[in-house]
């Protein structure tokens, strides 16, 4: 089985969707099932990532611990940067025992293809976020950013978070989706392969025409404190498993 899950949001702020995929990990990492399983994470696992060096907080801890631990299992994780956990480095997929993905990423499976993304690259409209985003993926921003002090990155990065989340209220619905256009390209350049992607927090199944062709276009759910969620594919059909705490 093939999991795909997005924008779990994990933080101290949130340790109910932090037991939710815990257990999660430790259900579809059973020895029984583990080799025959593999997990793709889309973007923002974490609510915010201000470096590497920041493992060693007790929340990171936990869920690096239980990622390292299903690894030993035999899962397969993969993980794809967000829009908030972008500066994950490969000091954390190392002791997390997973792959980074690059964002888009094709998966190819005997029975299908699949393309993956974060899916805010997208979200064209949105031409505040798009420049915010082109900076913050700049080498040399993120080179001045991990030389500041730890307790100054967390204070910038609270600070965008809030900033984040007051611009919301300010977008309209389709500044904050994919734009129709972009996305039918993005179909078209990756050969009309079942787009799976979330950053949208609007899970939905999109069906899309392009060059007369049919093509899915997926979104995930985003986490809550009582409910999370994954797209299983079982090798014929991708289906959605809604996931609470045990």
């Amino acid at each position: 089985m093939i999991y795909f899950i997005s924008d779990l949001h994990l933080s101290p702020r949130t340790p109910g969707a932090i037991c939710i995929f815990k257990a999660f990990l430790e259900r579809i990492a059973r020895p029984d099932v583990a080799r025959n399983n593999s997990l793709y994470i889309l973007g923002d696992c974490f609510e915010t990532w201000v470096g590497d060096d920041d493992m060693d907080d007790p929340c990171h801890q936990e869920i690096i611990t239980a990622l390292a631990q299903a690894g030993a299992a035999g899962l397969a994780t993969h993980l794809m940067h967000g829009n908030r956990d972008f500066l994950l480095g490969q000091d954390f997929a190392r002791a997390a025992g997973l792959t980074l993905l690059p964002d888009p990423y094709v998966l190819s499976t005997p029975e299908w293809q699949f393309v993956l993304a974060h899916g805010d690259a997208l979200c064209t409209d949105d031409q505040a976020y798009q420049q915010f985003r082109a900076q913050t993926r700049n080498p040399d921003w993120q080179a001045a950013f991990l030389v500041k002090p730890l307790a100054e990155r967390h204070a910038i990065a609270e600070h965008l978070r809030q900033q984040s989340e007051a611009a919301k209220s300010e977008k309209s619905a389709y500044q904050m989706d994919l734009n129709p256009g972009e996305t039918d390209d993005f179909l078209r350049q990756y050969g009309y392969a079942t787009f799976i992607h979330g950053h949208t927090h609007q899970p939905a199944r999109h069906d899309h025409i392009v060059d007369g062709i049919h093509v899915e276009r997926w979104v995930l759910a985003d986490w809550s404190e009582h409910r999370g969620e994954a797209l299983c594919w079982d090798g014929e059909q991708l289906l959605r498993e809604t996931l609470h705490q045990s």
